[in-house]
Formats: C-alpha cells, sequence, structure tokens
C-alpha cells in the first residue's frame, strides 16, 4: 500500500526520471565496489528509493515518513543526497558525466559570505586598526550559530558598551554591519552537481575549476533550481573509505569477510563500548560532547543512538536530562493528552523529530501529511502571520481539517501543544537522516569492538598526512597497549599495515616520500633489502636523496644497527657508485663484483666514522620527516608528574562544527605543558613585532599567538624542540583550528627539575595518622613549593605549616603510593 502511494505521488509529480537517474548511477557505485552511504537526508523515508537500492534502510521498520521527503502539497524538487567514499566519488561523477555529455553536466559554484567576526577583521584591517584590537572586539561577538553583529550588541552587555563610548570602535562595527553577509568569496560546491537536457553553457554561464579543470556553474544552487535544473548532490564521506578498507584489512588479517549490510543491531558488546566513551574514531560518537552523553545515555538499541545524534546539538540539548531521566524511568513520563504518548512514547515524552511534528498535527487536528509538514516548515522559519492562521486552523479547525477541539483536546491543552511545537520545529532533526547516519555510527563501533586494530589501522590511512589526527589516535592506541611499530624498509606497506597484533607504520606517511614508494615496495618482491647500501643499489634510479634521507631518519634501516647519521652523511657516495655501476651496466662493462651476489660482495662502501645525533636532534629530525615522535618523546622521562596538568591539547582541538566544545572553551584560560615545535616572528602594521608558533604535547599540537606587548618579554629567550610552560587564553575564528594567545611561557624544566612553585594533596577526610605519615614524607624534601591540602569530606583547605618542599619524581612517588596519583598535583 505504501509503496503504491508513493509511486502514484512520484509518476504525478513528474519525478520519475529523477528516481531513475540517482537509482542508475547509485547502482553504478556498487557494482563497482565503490561504497554507497545508507543514506542521507530525508530520502531514507521513501520506500522506492529503498526498492531501487538508493538507500539501504528500510522506512517501515524505522517510522520513517515518505511525505517529509516528497509530497504534493510542496511542490519543489525532491533533494536525493548520496555518500559515495570519498576517494571514488570522482568516478561516479565521470560515469554521470561520460553518459549525460560533457556539455550537459557541471559542478555548481558557491559563495562564501561575510560572518559577524570575519566582517569585523576584515573591515579593521582596511581600517588599519591593530590586529590585537581587532581581535578583542571579534571576540566580544558569541560563538553561536547565525550569530549577526546586530544580535551580538544585544547578547554581549561589552560589547554595546564599547560601541556607546568608543567612536572607534562604533565606526568598526558600523562598516562591518554594512559588509555582513556580502560575499567573500567564490568556491565550487563540495557535492553539487547539475545535470541538463541541452547544454548548460546555452543558459548559464560557466567558468572552469582550477583544481581540476572541471567545468562550473555560476548560478549558485537555488538559482539553478529555480530555473528547473537538475540538481543532484556527490558527496564524498571519509568513514565509507574506512569501512571499505577495514573490511579488506579484516580479511586478509583474519580471513572473515564482514557483511555491513545485514550487520545484527543488538550486539550488547558494541552498545557498552559506546555507553563506555571509548568511542575514538566513531563516527559522529568521537567529540567530547558526544562522548559525555553516551555514558549518560547508555544506549541499548539503534533508536537511542538516533535520537544521540539528533539532541546533541544547540536547542535540542536542553532536552536531554528528561530524555535520559524518561529512559532510566519510562513510568515517569507524563503525556498532556494521550494522542502523543502514541507519537512520544520512543524518545520518552521528548519531541526529537521533525516527523514527530507532523504525525502530531496529522493526528491531533487532522492534517493531512502533506499540509502537516507545510506546518512544520512555517514554524521552523518562525513565520509570525502565518503561525497565528496555523494556530487557529489546529485547535478549531476549518474546511478540510476537523482541529484539535473537535477530536475531544481541551483549547487549552491544543494551545500549548502548538506552543511547545513551534519553540521546537526550529531544532527538530530530520528522522531519516538521522537513522541513516545512526547506522554508519553502528558500523563503525561494530568494526571498533570486534576488530579494533584492524579498524583503527584503516581509520589512520585515511588521515595520512594530517599529523595531529594521527598523534591523537597513537595516543589512543599506546592506551589501549596496541604497539606503533616504526617504519621498516622491509616491513612496511606504502600505508599503515597490521602485523602480529600490532600497527606498522606506513612508508607513504613519511615527508619527502612520493609515489616511487610503490616501485620500492615491488623491487623488495626479489628479496629483503640487507642495508642501506643495498638499498641504494638497487632503487638508486627511483629515488633523490630527500627520499632517501626520509627513510633513514624515520628509523627504516635501524634494523641494521647502524647510527642514523653515519647513513644519512654517507648518502651521496653510496649514490654516486651505484649510479656509477647502473652506466657501466647499460654500457655492458660489468666487473667481477659486479656479478656477485650482493650479500657476498667485499668492495661495499664504509659509511664515515661520525656519531650519531644526540636523542635531542634525533627526535626532532624525526618528527620533521613523521610529523610524529615515533621512537621517543622529550616528554618520556617526564610523564610521572605531567599527568596532573589542567589540559591535554587533544581536549581543546575541535571541529569547526562542534558548537557544544567551541562555546565550552573559547576564552577560557588554559596551561600546557609541550615542546615548542615552531616559533616565527613578524611585524604588524604598526611596525611592532609578534610571533606565532606550535606547541605540541603527547595528544596532539597547537598553534600559539604573541601579541606584540608578550613578545616583547620572551624575545630571544625561547629555543625549538624545548619543553615549555605555557598559559594562555584560546580563541577560535571562523573556518580556523583553535589557536592559543600567549600569556605567559617559561622553560618547564631546569636542570631536569620542573619548576612548580605549588604542591596539591588532596585527603578523603581528616585521617590524623594518614597526616603525619605524609608530613614525614615532605620534611624528606626540603625546599621552597608551597603545599596546601583539600578535605573532600568537609570541603575546607589548609596551608601546611611546613617550610616547603623540593618537587620531585621521588616525591611525588611517595606521595602517590599513599594517596593515589589522583589525589596529587603539583602546579
Amino acid at each position: 500500500e505504501r509503496m503504491m502511494y508513493e509511486l502514484g505521488v512520484i509518476n504525478k509529480m513528474g519525478f520519475t526520471d529523477y528516481f531513475l537517474i540517482v537509482a542508475d548511477f547509485v547502482n553504478y557505485a556498487k557494482k563497482n565496489g565503490i561504497m554507497v552511504g545508507p543514506g542521507r537526508g530525508s530520502a531514507a523515508g521513501s520506500i522506492v528509493a529503498y526498492a531501487l537500492r538508493i538507500t539501504d534502510i528500510d522506512p517501515i521498520k524505522w517510522g520513517l515518513l515518505f511525505e517529509r521527503f516528497l509530497n504534493p502539497e510542496r511542490v519543489s524538487m525532491p533533494d536525493i543526497d548520496i555518500d559515495f567514499c570519498d576517494e571514488n566519488r570522482q568516478l561516479v561523477i565521470d560515469y554521470v558525466t561520460e553518459k549525460y555529455g560533457h556539455d550537459k553536466v557541471a559542478q555548481i559554484v558557491t559563495f562564501g559570505t561575510l560572518k559577524a567576526k570575519q566582517a569585523v577583521r576584515d573591515v579593521a584591517r582596511a581600517l588599519r586598526i591593530e590586529l590585537s584590537e581587532a581581535d578583542r572586539i571579534a571576540k566580544m561577538i558569541p560563538f553561536e550559530l547565525n550569530m549577526t553583529l546586530t544580535k551580538a550588541l544585544d547578547a554581549n552587555p561589552k560589547l554595546r558598551q564599547e560601541y556607546e563610548t568608543s567612536d572607534s570602535v562604533r565606526r568598526l562595527i558600523d562598516i562591518a554591519m554594512q559588509v555582513e553577509g556580502m560575499p567573500r568569496q567564490s568556491s565550487t560546491h563540495a557535492a553539487g552537481i547539475v545535470i541538463s537536457r541541452t547544454p548548460i553553457s546555452d543558459y548559464v554561464p560557466l567558468c572552469v575549476n582550477n583544481k581540476d579543470g572541471g567545468t562550473v556553474a555560476q548560478y549558485t544552487m537555488n538559482i539553478l533550481e529555480s530555473m528547473g535544473y537538475l540538481k543532484m548532490d556527490f558527496l564524498g564521506l571519509r568513514t565509507l573509505s574506512v569501512l571499505r578498507d577495514a573490511r579488506e584489512l579484516i580479511k586478509a588479517d583474519t580471513g572473515a569477510d564482514v557483511d555491513l549490510d545485514h550487520l545484527p543491531f543488538d550486539d550488547r558488546e558494541v552498545f557498552d563500548m559506546i555507553s563506555s566513551g571509548e568511542t575514538d574514531g566513531v563516527f559522529q560518537l568521537e567529540s567530547e560532547g558526544m562522548r559525555s552523553l553516551m555514558t549518560k545515555l547508555r544506549p541499548e538499541n539503534l533508536g537511542d543512538i538516533m535520537v544521540g545524534i539528533s539532541l546533541f546539538r544547540p536547542g535540542p540539548m536542553a532536552k536531554i536530562p528528561d530524555y535520559i531521566a524518561g529512559k532510566n524511568d519510562p513510568s515517569s513520563v507524563v503525556y498532556q493528552h494521550p494522542i502523543l504518548e502514541k507519537i512520544l512514547k520512543d524518545t520518552y515524552g521528548c519531541m526529537v523529530y521533525q516527523e514527530q511534528v507532523m504525525e502530531i498535527v496529522r493526528d491531533m487536528a487532522g492534517y493531512s501529511l502533506g499540509r502537516s509538514d507545510l506546518v512544520r516548515r512555517a514554524m521552523a522559519k518562525k513565520k509570525q502571520s502565518v503561525m497565528e492562521q496555523e494556530r487557529r486552523i489546529f485547535v478549531y479547525g476549518s474546511e478540510d481539517v476537523d482541529g484539535a477541539v473537535k477530536r475531544g483536546v481541551p483549547e487549552k491543552i491544543a494551545n500549548e501543544i502548538f506552543d511547545q511545537m513551534m519553540d521546537f520545529a526550529q531544532y527538530a532533526f530530520n528522522k531519516s537522516h538521522a537513522c541513516a547516519y545512526a547506522v554508519v555510527a553502528y558500523q563503525t563501533a561494530y568494526l571498533k569492538c570486534h576488530y579494533e586494530i584492524e579498524f583503527m589501522t584503516a581509520l589512520m590511512n585515511s588521515f595520512i598526512g594530517n599529523s595531529d589526527k594521527l598523534l591523537a589516535y597513537i595516543a589512543y592506541l599506546t592506551r589501549r597497549k596496541i604497539k606503533i611499530l616504526p617504519p621498516d624498509i622491509n616491513r612496511s606497506q606504502a600505508k599503515f599495515s597490521v602485523e602480529n597484533g600490532s600497527v606498522r607504520f606506513g612508508l607513504s606517511a613519511l615527508k619527502q616520500v612520493g609515489d616511487s614508494v610503490y616501485d620500492v615496495i615491488e623491487e623488495r618482491k626479489h628479496g629483503d633489502f640487507t642495508d642501506f647500501e643495498d638499498f641504494i643499489n638497487r632503487c638508486g634510479k627511483w629515488i633523490n636523496k630527500g627520499f632517501a634521507e626520509a627513510l633513514v631518519l624515520s628509523g627504516c634501516f635501524d634494523f641494521t644497527g647502524v647510527a642514523r647519521s653515519r647513513m644519512a652523511a654517507g648518502y651521496d657516495l653510496i649514490s654516486k657508485n651505484a649510479a656509477a655501476r647502473r652506466k657501466r651496466e647499460m654500457s655492458g662493462q660489468i666487473s667481477f663484483f659486479d656479478m656477485t651476489p650482493e650479500a657476498e660482495r667485499t668492495d661495499r662502501m664504509v659509511l664515515p666514522d661520525i656519531p650519531e645525533y644526540d636523542k635531542k636532534i634525533k627526535l626532532s629530525l624525526e618528527k620533521e620527516i613523521t610529523g610524529l615522535y615515533l621512537s621517543g618523546h622529550p616528554l618520556d622521562q617526564y610523564m610521572d608528574i605531567l599527568g596532573s596538568r589542567a589540559y591535554a591539547i587533544a581536549d581543546i582541538l575541535l571541529s569547526e562544527s562542534d558548537q557544544e566544545k567551541a562555546s565550552y572553551y573559547e576564552d577560557r584560560d588554559v596551561n600546557i605543558v609541550g615542546v615548542l615545535t615552531s616559533f616565527k616572528q613578524r611585524t604588524t602594521k604598526a611596525r611592532q613585532l609578534m610571533a606565532n608558533g606550535t606547541i605540541e604535547d603527547m595528544s596532539g599540537s597547537i598553534g600559539i599567538i604573541f601579541f606584540p606587548k608578550v613578545f616583547q618579554q620572551y624575545d630571544g629567550k625561547l629555543q625549538l624542540d624545548t619543553v615549555v610552560r605555557l598559559t594562555g587564553r584560546v580563541t577560535i575564528q571562523e573556518g580556523k583550528s583553535p589557536e592559543i594567545i600567549v600569556s605567559r611561557i617559561l622553560p618547564y624544566f631546569t636542570d631536569g627539575r620542573p619548576q612548580y612553585t605549588k604542591l596539591f594533596l588532596k585527603f578523603e577526610n581528616e585521617d590524623i595518622g594518614l597526616a603525619s605519615r605524609i608530613r614525614s614524607i615532605l620534611e624528606k624534601y626540603p625546599g621552597s613549593a608551597e603545599v596546601q591540602l583539600f578535605i573532600t569530606e568537609t570541603k575546607k583547605r589548609y596551608r601546611l605549616p611546613t617550610k616547603g618542599v623540593n618537587i620531585t619524581a621521588p616525591l611525588l612517588d611517595e606521595l602517590k603510593a599513599c594517596l593515589g596519583d589522583e589525589c596529587v598535583a603539583p602546579r
């Protein structure tokens, strides 16, 4: 019945060709091994799309509505967005281009507009206002979705005061308001493709995409749709590439062929893992906020994951406590009317999905589902005049709508429910989309739970070139006691690989190593390389000095026992000798030694007799090549005390879309202990010196900024690759990763000792005997650091009457043995 209804609507609205075109290129992808997502957006609510294999989500099983996707009362083009694995997305676009014609297929232009903060910064630059002053004003603009300068003046009294008391700030903001919302730059739409019956150039101006040479329509997506053009979204989803690669690694390593399309959605181990917060790499559930939510929500089925994805956004987040309370005690949920219980029972009385709003309007007032979707859209856009009219129809009815009162709902309750829907509609989530993405989240969680090493290896391969992500995942594997094996010329593959329960570093992850790595791996089929000279003799024709040095300095030849410094210094001589040998072979002048097997040759080069790099330089060079510290870390020797620092860099790093995390960290003061890995000074327009740099700890790296006043204090006093302690304020600019504005930075260690001035100890209660033991320990380490004590039971703080202590590793070890690691915190 549902199928026939949908087919009738599709045919009546003239969208038959649309469905067939999408089904054609989706099934082309599936037949050619290109990963396709189970669905995206409201199209997952169509059983026709499911039958055509456009989507893989059964809308009947999950209660998804077709009318949210397409209905005859909303005459607009249906929108079927498709996720493809990001590495092969272009192959599908190429297929469509070849099938319909190069002159009939084009990408779509998009224009980036000036948001509030960017408008302030750009105008300040034009007015030659100090960078620090512009940053100060921009930081007063709240970090929220759809924020404008007008809203910011109302939301932040400090900004309003600056605007009303400072002529320069008023001028800056007034001009910024005039340019706010204007186009700033053009680019190519990330996914949009337009397909035309006739050559696109007949009606649309075109340009060339400089990146790939493709054709780009210079009208925006909305204009093209209003002209009647067919627009489709071919989205690249990295996670699909990870799932594909993980399956291949699992099959190669264990022989198991995991069928991702038919996983059981009741695996207790998978839900236990998600509930524990161990969701590194799990699609949609990886951020700190989502981890926290999952540990509270403790999902037991796919529906709980759907709810988590839907609620974890500004607005709906306020409903999270109500949902968790209802889930823990369903009997506590109170429904304003019995009609609501049927619709909201699965979400414990909370409105979560757009489809629920549609069902309430339908069941309570007698709307058709098509018209109920129009009401939902109007609510979301808060069209006041339309809403007052719809309120009367919802409560009292009309010619074609019964109205809630006629259906037995008290007038007061009907109005209250309408108010709730209006408040919620602008935040409500598309259930079809939530369902499809919950499936992808479950698929990644399933592989991580049952095939952790293979999954994490595939995940790391998707981030080759992103050292921050690799560092975070390597830190996770280390915590899980899964070894990361260093690069090895005879063991490493091009990408990260699984080796005896460990992860082997991939050669293509090294800097200065290009596609020649595949020639090297092919040559390895003729036997392992015995040493560096053997490698150069056999592969010298494909590689250059940078390639060879990258292999040496990353540790690829450490198995030979020869110092990295000697091999790096000997490359030129070995390479020259190998080139001469190849020249003799080409001319037919082969000597006796040339004919001798490589392992038996006696004319091998003698490498320069120089000492190995000291550990600091060795690690620095290794970091330069791999982006990571692999054979050690400058902080290794201090890990016994670094565990107590306030923030790890990984806690601060976030994606641009992670609004909850962004709002938490923006403008927050943080303390970081890490290695200063880069430092570069520059001159402001006012001809003052400032600097930018990078600091890294064992969880990640983050940019740091020294404004002129602070830079003056530290100019010439900071050295690269030294351990420093930094205090500063987190700043987040639109479209950029977080950075820290430095207020104080000092060398963290002097003569191997930490520069701490205070020691905080925590006791459960006022235990006199324990206090006596602690005092005797402290007296063994006299120094100048102050000792403070906190009693958990009474919430009281004490400053211990000692002359002070010298905070050393042995002292901390003794204290932790008595109190526990979490109760000892040097500062």
